[in-house]
Parts: structure tokens; C-alpha cells; sequence
């Protein structure tokens, strides 16, 4: 027996063709519950499958979507991913998943290829290192849309959270409990989140008088030297009472160089972390975190780039922001 066809189909349940197609493409409005029923009979019975490639060449879609991630192993971007895939399933939407390790390149041979597939849009946590390519395909109204990191002079809609708010809600905490040496700690200047954290860190010292600069208390270095910074600044002068880590796989540094250290959290060294740190509360103390609406955002990202490709005019390009929310823990204890 042959491939059924959709002449198949709308044979077998007595309907014309373009009532099976407006089946398929979920058109309801205009067609009784029993119509429904025999179509979905006629395709069970017919073993039929739409051809996804005609279709898609028929309305100018393939029904798939490209994210880029900078990193996969933050857990951000996992989670974020997780609601970009959850919200284009409900939608029918295939998700083609790239992860680009911060590297300008790799994200530019993977938007290449996520082009050449005919993706309907892309998702990128970008490198930030592709001007060009971003600025191209914004102004040829090709439906992208950036997560977590800001990119300067271009129009395309961006979805971050409220960086400076949530590392002053931080620190004022900390400063609460009497810690007045705080340091923060991030990867390099390289991009807007690190930026904005840095920035936000500063600001909310400055207003409660406190000396960051002159200590050095804020350390922007690749991973693998951050255990070296930890040390030199240790062994300085006022050493931190407390430490804001700037994401999970600073965190990790900083758990690593307490324990060879021997430091006892959070008698000698308190600590606050950014991202959604799923052992917060296994950890002994327990770990307070900056939780970032991860999901949420994931979701909202996909709603918004669908929301995009399927519009005949489409919005004006805009930005939303999401608030974090500290979760206090005991890692956060009061400066000795």
C-alpha cells in the first residue's frame, strides 16, 4: 500500500481536502465536532502523516526554531532552555538546541547552519562577539531575540533580568548583618550580565559607604584563575567577610577554595550566589541564592519569538525585564 495522501484522507471521511487541512493546521472555528471525529478516524485508519516539508514550503515555515546557548553547563541556560522547549511543544514547534561554549565562531557557524535549515527564528544567548551577523539579521526582519545578555545597537527583542536591583538587594543584605568588606566575584567584563552585576555591586557599596576599590574587593577573571584571586585576596589586607559569587560555575570555585582552605561558612567567609543553585538547601549551611525566573523567562522568550513569526505586521522590537528574588539561607550569617 502507498503513502496515504491528504486526497486519502478527505475520501475516507467524506470531506473535501481543504476541510483535512484545516484540521491539520488546528482551524476549528467552522467545523462540528463529528467532522473532527471522522477526519481523526480517517487518519488513524490511513496510518496518514503530513508532509512537514510541503507544508512548511507552503507557508513559508518549517515549524522549528534554533537556540544558541553560550554555555550549557550554567544551569540557567539549561533551565531557560527547558521553558523554551516546554512552551514550543504545547505550540507544535520543533526546537534545534546549539551550544556555542562562548565562542564567536562556533556561534557564527552554528546561526549559518540554523539558517540554512530555514529555522522560523533563533533564540541566542549570544557571545556578544558577532556584532555583524546580529545587526544582519535584524535589519533584514528576521525574527531573533536575545536571553540573558544585552547587545548594544541592535533591534531585536531581548529578554533579561534586573541584574543591578538583584546584587544591591545583595549587598544590603549582607551590610545588614555587619559584614562591611564584601567582595564580588564574576567572570570577565565580556559581556552585559557580568557588567550590570559589577555595576550594581559598586553602586550599592558606594551608597552605603563602604570601600570596594581600594581593597579590591571585586574580581572579574576567567574560571580558572578565580582560586588564585580567592587566595591573593585572602592574604591581603581587610580580607572579604563575604563573598557575592556572580554565577553557578563561580560558585563552584568558591566552594572548592574554601575547602581546601579549610573556612568555615559563614563564620569566616558568608556567601550569596547568583543562579538558581538546585543543592542550595542540600548544602551545609544551606546556600542563599539570586534566583532568576528562569522558566518564566524561557517561556516568555519562545511565546515571543513565535508571537513574531507568525505575525503578518510584527511588534516593534522590546525589552523585558525580570526581577530575581534573594532567597535567605544560612551561607549569609552575621560578620564576626
Amino acid at each position: 500500500m502507498g503513502k496515504a495522501t491528504i486526497g486519502d484522507v478527505a475520501s475516507r471521511a467524506g470531506v473535501s481536502k481543504s476541510t483535512v487541512s484545516q484540521f491539520l493546521n488546528k482551524r476549528y472555528q467552522h467545523m462540528g465536532q463529528e467532522t473532527r471525529i471522522k477526519i481523526e478516524e480517517a487518519i488513524k485508519a490511513l496510518d496518514y502523516r503530513p508532509n512537514v516539508l510541503a507544508r512548511g514550503l507552503k507557508q513559508k515555515r518549517t515549524g522549528a526554531v534554533g537556540v544558541i546557548v553560550a554555555n550549557i553547563m550554567h544551569r540557567l541556560s539549561t533551565e531557560i532552555c527547558r521553558g523554551i522547549e516546554d512552551y514550543c511543544q504545547e505550540q507544535n514547534i520543533s526546537v534545534i538546541l546549539c551550544n556555542s561554549d562562548e565562542d564567536e565562531e562556533k556561534e557564527k557557524k552554528y546561526a549559518e547552519m540554523l539558517l540554512t535549515k530555514q529555522v522560523d527564528g533563533i533564540i541566542l544567548l549570544p557571545t556578544g562577539k558577532n556584532g555583524p551577523l546580529y545587526e544582519s539579521l535584524a535589519e533584514q526582519g528576521y525574527p531573533i531575540l536575545f536571553m540573558d545578555r544585552r547587545v548594544e545597537n541592535v533591534k531585536a527583542d531581548t529578554i533579561v533580568v534586573n541584574n543591578r536591583e538583584a546584587v544591591t538587594r545583595a549587598v544590603d543584605h549582607l551590610a545588614s548583618l555587619g559584614h562591611r568588606s564584601i567582595a564580588l566575584a564574576t567572570g570577565p567584563l565580556t559581556i552585559s550580565t557580568r557588567t550590570e552585576r559589577t555595576e550594581g555591586f559598586r553602586a550599592a557599596m558606594s551608597v552605603l559607604g563602604l570601600d570596594y576599590e581600594i581593597c579590591n574587593n571585586i574580581i572579574n577573571a576567567e574560571i580558572s584563575l578565580l582560586k588564585d584571586r580567592f587566595r591573593k585576596r585572602l592574604e591581603g589586607p581587610e580580607p572579604p567577610t563575604a563573598l557575592i559569587a556572580g554565577n553557578d560555575l563561580v560558585l563552584l570555585e568558591a566552594l572548592a577554595f574554601v575547602k581546601e582552605q579549610g573556612l568555615r561558612v559563614p563564620e569566616d567567609l558568608a556567601l550569596v550566589a547568583f543562579d538558581n543553585i538546585p543543592f542550595a538547601h542540600l548544602l551545609t549551611p544551606t546556600l542563599t541564592t539570586i534566583n532568576q525566573p528562569s522558566l518564566e523567562m524561557g517561556r516568555k522568550a519562545a511565546e515571543r519569538l513565535i508571537t513574531r513569526i507568525r505575525s503578518e505586521k510584527a511588534p516593534d522590537a522590546a525589552e523585558f525585564v525580570f526581577e530575581c528574588e534573594l532567597a535567605v539561607r544560612e551561607s549569609s550569617g552575621q560578620a564576626r
